[in-house]
């Protein structure tokens, strides 16, 4: 899945496939990468127009969607 850098200070890049709605995520500090599994297209969209991605991230989908890491 191709990931585009966003201007977070907690992630470093993001991905989506619509079509399994699967949402990958690099994380900033870590560099590690997680898949977050039957996240809705316009929870990606409003992720990526939110003021603050990672607030964003942390409180609308870090938990409520099952992940792996890659």
């Amino acid at each position: 899945m191709e990931r585009h850098l966003v201007s977070s200070s907690s992630l470093a890049s993001i991905g989506y496939d619509p079509g399994s709605e699967t949402l990958e995520v690099e994380f900033a500090a870590t560099g590690r990468v997680y898949e977050y599994y039957n996240v809705p297209q316009f929870m990606y969209d409003r992720l990526l127009e939110a003021a603050s991605i990672g607030q964003f991230f942390n409180a609308e989908i870090r938990n409520a969607y099952s992940c792996n890491p890659v």
